[in-house]
């Protein structure tokens, strides 16, 4: 099925309505060169059969290692995408990268937003995976009212912060492992244009990494302001530290609890944040404020990638559909201990990282909690999945603080899990 009529239903590029002046040129580029090599692209592998290519996956535990065959290899080997970018080139941060110590990583990128479909096959295979049984037939809902929302005001004995983020990509124009300097760029002129229009208390500004001393990033990351240097492997392997830190930066208001990455993983990462644990207001200031960015970049003749399937399209499989992960940093020191703990937040749908993100392990039992899902659950959905579960994580605490048992709150947790997927 062609791309555009499974997912796109772009507009004509000569009206340039959809994706902008800019964004129209560069789809015409991309489209009369579809063989052209971008960035790190190769086709010596092309000399040689497919099975000669097929990577070592033996001591491999990611997602993308599952489910990559030999036979599937060589039926997409050879395909491209309208930007060049190949599936050799989506796996290279999986094969790069064998495992994870504390979660499953996923091992694999898109390019562009072709790439879900050129690669539809095998990307549909690491969605099912990842996304727990989300089917290629199946539609994404999308729900930002945040009144729906039950609760959300955490123990704050127990949660030290609160915060919910996502991503959004500009369309027409390639994601961070591929995209050019050009293109990069050209994110950062137009979203920090759009972001210049915010009002209120969402009023703020732009900082572009460039002009930062090394003192002002740390302090910054320190804070969890910024984000890191590009010193993961998962991201070097992906492709999406080049050029660092050219069109990178941090935009955010004056109270410094809305901010907009530009230029990391994704073109934009969207993140509403508050010390202590009231998600409730974090999650409305996120919706709200996410909805006025929106709007704004409409208004500039661009717009996000997204499509009825998918929903909102992004770097990694793993945050496609809402790419919200609502997240708080919780004391759990003997409730971490226990060796049923991780079995709980499986079945609540939950995961845990170290505070300082995905490659850290916890320290003094504060780990950060969020929505394992993505995909196929809106965004509501999952902030109340958090909310429930963290408060039963703490009531846990709790119990076990006191020496007591938690044995029907595990039941409960458990009988929750196989209720949400009836």
């Amino acid at each position: 099925m062609a791309f555009a009529s499974r997912f796109l239903n772009l507009k004509s590029v000569a009206g340039a309505s959809v994706i902008g002046a800019a964004g129209a040129v560069a789809y015409l580029w991309t489209n009369a060169n579809k063989q052209g090599a971008r960035c790190w692209t190769s086709t010596g592998h092309m000399k040689y059969p497919a099975s000669c290519n097929f990577p070592d996956l033996s001591q491999h535990n990611n997602v993308m290692a599952s489910n990559l065959t030999p036979d599937m290899y060589g039926r997409l080997r050879d395909k491209v995408t309208p930007n060049g970018w190949t599936l050799d080139q989506c796996i290279q941060t999986g094969v790069d990268n064998p495992g994870h110590p504390f979660i499953t990583t996923v091992g694999c990128v898109a390019g562009d937003e072709e790439s879900y479909e050129v690669f539809a096959e095998f990307f549909d295979k690491i969605i099912d995976e990842r996304m727990n049984g989300y089917k290629p037939w199946d539609k994404h809902p999308t729900d930002l009212d945040w009144t729906k929302l039950r609760g959300g005001a955490f123990d704050p004995k127990y949660v030290l912060s609160s915060r919910v983020r996502t991503g959004r990509s500009i369309r027409g124009l390639s994601l961070p492992p591929a995209c050019s300097r050009a293109e990069r760029r050209e994110v950062e002129r137009v979203v920090v244009d759009a972001l210049g229009n915010l009002e209120g208390s969402l009023k703020g500004k732009y900082y572009p990494l460039a002009k930062m001393t090394e003192a002002e990033q740390d302090q910054l990351i320190n804070d969890h302001f910024l984000f890191d240097k590009p010193v993961s492997p998962l991201l070097l392997a992906s492709g999406m530290a080049r050029d660092w830190p050219d069109a990178r930066g941090i935009w955010h208001n004056d109270q410094k609890n809305f901010l907009v990455w530009i230029n990391e993983e994704d073109h934009t990462r969207v993140i509403s944040m508050e010390k202590g644990g009231d998600m409730r207001l974090v999650f409305r200031r996120f919706c709200e404020g996410l909805q006025q960015v929106e709007k704004l970049i409409r208004n500039k003749g661009w717009e996000f990638m997204w499509n009825e399937h998918l929903g909102y399209v992004l770097t990694c499989p793993s945050n496609l559909g809402t790419g919200l992960r609502a997240g708080v940093h919780v004391k759990l020191p003997n409730l971490g201990q226990d060796k049923r703990f991780d079995q709980v937040l499986d079945d609540m749908r939950l995961q845990k990282r170290g505070t300082g993100g995905v490659d850290t392990a916890a320290t003094g039992g504060i780990f950060d909690i969020s929505n394992s899902d993505r995909l196929g659950k809106s965004e509501v959905t999952l902030v109340q999945e958090v909310v429930d579960g963290v408060n039963l994580l703490i009531e846990m605490e709790k119990r076990l603080e006191k020496r007591q048992r938690i044995d029907d709150l595990i039941a409960k947790a458990s009988a929750n899990a196989k209720a949400n997927k009836k």
